[in-house]
């Protein structure tokens, strides 16, 4: 019996096993770089001599650095209120802005990058004969004191200037009988010397060097700060939600005597990372994570990361959040499986489906080759019945090398699929019974044939 070659089928699903698993190393592969390659987010932060911008830079730095899958790239701008024009008009990803300035609708809170305060003092009155050295008065002694005078917004920009209009305002002092001087900080000492402004106002955080060098300036010219206090903080702060209550501690900007040398009560506001609407969940909550970590790295070089704290994630919240920053601060950020879960069993899904289409095109096209072994068999079959009965040795040679024939078809139909093994196995039982058949009937006509006459023997007569 002819038994059926299982190298070529063995081989054939080898190979389609194989290719299967290339396809499912290559999908998940391409899943993973899409998925993991960096993305670079572009982030609108200014001035450049800002302490903002240090601080971005050196984050910057760091994701390089540490070849993390979010990149951040600086676009400088003049101040948080452009940042927030480029956040607005979509020429960035995200955005350092303030707190109290406008915020555009688009955006969404990722991070507190820092809390400024708001400091207000005014240089100590000339000392008077008999008073001793050192001793601090002030011919402005409160906010209300302020009317008609000058107040030197120390710093180049002028949301200060808003910032003390919002105060005055709380307190019922008329902006427009204030005058606002804007004094870089390099020009306080000789402003304060030469009478040129009557009180000063910063902001920034408590730590910030260009605050304790003004009031350092102020005290060199020998007059003491005299710091203003806010009292009417907390009902500020709810009147404008952007603010909050917060207080100087005593000593925060040192010197002897302590400057303050009391708690002083004010407002803060904050400055935020934001990212504008529309921006990928998953890289937000990544890039929320890099920055996280980052800060303890950066710390010594810019104290300032100390102070980035996470979003507000309450609804009523000042700026709302970015939904992949509250996944990151809520604990519930997705792991990649989580995340391509789906895509992944839809591919899987899609590949089993190609792979049975190909399948069954595969099987549509070797029909034809099905259908003619078929025909084969039958003719095999139909030659088996003929040889039984067949008068002629030379018809049973001319059959058995049609038989010879339709077995190399049969055989080149088995190697390309067109039939399976038990299709062969059939083939060949229908194969042996022709051969025993054409062998049987040879040795039947070989002994029925006549002898031929003997030379030189004549028959006798009867």
């Amino acid at each position: 019996m002819l038994q059926p070659s299982l190298r070529s089928p063995w081989r054939r699903m080898l190979l389609i096993i194989l290719a299967t698993t290339l396809s499912l190393i290559g999908i998940a592969s391409a899943g993973y770089y899409f998925a993991m390659r960096p993305v670079t987010l572009k982030i609108a932060v200014g001035p450049q001599a800002g302490d903002d911008y240090k601080l971005i830079q050196a984050l910057t730095q760091v994701f390089a650095r540490e070849r993390n899958t979010v990149r951040l790239r600086p676009v400088v701008t003049d101040g948080p209120a452009a940042s927030a024009l480029a956040l607005k008009s979509g020429a960035v990803d995200l955005a350092v802005i303030r707190g109290d300035l406008p915020v555009p609708k688009q955006a969404q809170s990722v991070a507190v990058l820092h809390k400024n305060v708001a400091v207000l003092w005014a240089p100590a009155s000339q000392q008077p004969k008999g008073k001793r050295k050192g001793s601090k008065t002030a011919g402005i002694a409160g906010i209300t004191d302020l009317t008609g005078k000058r107040v030197g917004v120390v710093g180049r920009t002028e949301a200060n200037a808003g910032l003390l209009t919002v105060i005055l305002q709380q307190y019922g002092v008329d902006p427009s009988k204030v005058q606002t001087l804007s004094v870089p900080v390099a020009e306080v000492a000789d402003a304060v010397r030469t009478g040129k402004v009557d009180a000063l106002l910063a902001a920034g955080p408590l730590n910030s060097k260009i605050i304790g060098d003004a009031v350092a300036a102020t005290a060199h010219t020998g007059r003491e700060p005299v710091f203003l206090s806010i009292e009417s903080s907390e009902a500020l702060a709810a009147n404008h939600p952007s603010y909050e209550a917060a207080s100087i501690p005593a000593g925060a900007f040192g010197g002897a005597p302590a400057r303050p040398d009391n708690e002083v009560k004010t407002v803060s506001f904050s400055h935020y990372i934001v990212a504008r609407e529309g921006a990928s969940d998953t890289t937000i909550a990544t890039f929320t994570e890099q920055l996280f970590t980052a800060r303890q790295i950066v710390i010594g070089e810019v104290p300032l990361a100390a102070k980035i704290e996470t979003p507000d994630t309450d609804k009523d919240a000042v700026i709302p959040v970015q939904p992949g920053a509250a996944a990151y601060v809520d604990g519930e950020e997705k792991s990649f499986l989580d995340r391509y879960s789906d895509l992944i069993w839809f591919s899987l899904m899609g590949l089993s489906l190609m792979g049975s289409a190909g399948a069954w095109f595969a099987s549509f096209l070797r029909k034809d080759e099905r259908t003619s072994t078929a025909s084969q068999r039958e003719r095999l079959l139909d030659m088996l019945a003929t040889a039984r009965r067949c008068s002629s040795a030379e018809d049973l040679d001319t059959m058995q090398t049609e038989a010879d024939a339709i077995l190399r078809d049969t055989l080149t139909a088995y190697e390309n699929g067109a039939i399976d093994s038990a299709a062969l196995t059939a083939f060949s039982i229908a194969l042996e019974q022709f051969h025993n058949a054409v062998t049987d009937r040879k040795l039947l006509l070989a002994d029925v044939s006549p002898l031929p006459p003997l030379r030189g023997v004549r028959p006798q007569a009867v």
